[in-house]
């Protein structure tokens, strides 16, 4: 976080005057990880770190930023977090105009189960569109993003969403949780044949009731309101089967969802950007054409 300390200073003292003698807001920007919720997280099992689900803002590049945000959920089979696919999807983002958050959302391995990482993650969305209308961004311009469990977490964001509340006390839960679009990388979709077993187990416990696991398994959730989606798999990854983007793909083609599906030959499980000197498939370049094709960015 502190590479991007410089982006955020620049961006603080292009500020018009005006706009600094503004009235306070509930949500200054912060210069770190931000609480999701002022006092303990609904459900929390104590006051550890690994209770306090945070945001870390990435501000994008003031020379480039084009009003889009995306959200950021790691993987890690709900157990741990990758650093990887959190910071590292976070600069790519900001250095393309992109104003970024990484989540850090609870975890099964610290206690939590299902539904508290999509609250988590749904009250991370709504934070970002009442950032974006503090800080003159486009609050209809949203994306989340997440990889392999993350994916299934940004999978069951874009089929789970609600609506906010208008008369809500709090101006976040007036917000929507549905994003404008979602970006899957190697994601966990089902948790029937094709599932991630531990992944399943962090996220639903020993013995889920078969309801449950219907439930969660976000094939078969799709509907025509889910937002559009980018998608990308290898067939060589051997931790979470082809399959779950496939059935996920399939789902959104039979509601009438946009979406672009890209599958790969060659890659391990895990690859983000490319790691010990694994090259990744060229997503990253397709995704940003994909961005500017649904008016995502300029």
């Amino acid at each position: 976080f502190i590479a991007t300390l410089p982006c955020v200073f620049a961006l603080a003292v292009s500020l018009p005057a005006a706009e600094k003698k503004a009235a306070p807001n509930p949500y200054p920007l912060i210069l770190g990880p931000i609480r999701l919720w002022e006092n303990d997280a609904p459900g929390a099992k104590g006051q550890r770190p690994q209770d306090v689900p945070t945001l870390t803002p990435f501000p994008a590049d003031p020379a480039k930023r084009n009003g889009a945000t995306m959200l950021i959920l790691p993987g890690g089979g709900y157990g741990n977090l990758a650093e990887h696919e959190g910071t590292c999807y976070a600069e790519f983002f900001a250095a393309h105009g992109i104003t970024a958050y990484v989540l850090k959302y609870r975890l099964g391995s610290n206690g939590y189960q299902h539904p508290t990482m999509l609250n988590d993650a749904a009250r991370a969305l709504r934070m970002l569109r009442t950032f974006a209308r503090r800080d003159g961004l486009d609050p209809a311009r949203i994306g989340v993003i997440g990889s392999s469990a993350g994916g299934h977490l940004a999978a069951t964001l874009v089929t789970h969403f609600a609506t906010g509340k208008p008369d809500a006390a709090d101006p976040v839960e007036r917000e929507s949780s549905r994003p404008d679009l979602g970006v899957l990388c190697y994601p966990v979709i089902s948790f029937g044949e094709f599932a991630h077993a531990g992944s399943r187990k962090n996220l639903l416990g020993d013995n889920p009731s078969a309801d449950l696991v219907k439930h969660i398994s976000n094939e078969s959730q799709v509907s025509r309101d889910t937002p559009p989606c980018f998608l990308w798999h290898t067939v060589e990854d051997k931790t979470v089967p082809v399959e779950n983007s496939l059935l996920f793909a399939s789902a959104l083609r039979r509601a009438g969802v946009p979406f672009s599906l890209h599958i790969y030959e060659l890659g391990a499980h895990g690859l983000g950007f490319g790691r010990d000197s694994r090259p990744a498939p060229p997503w990253a370049s397709q995704l940003l054409h994909w961005f500017k094709e649904r008016k995502f960015t300029p």
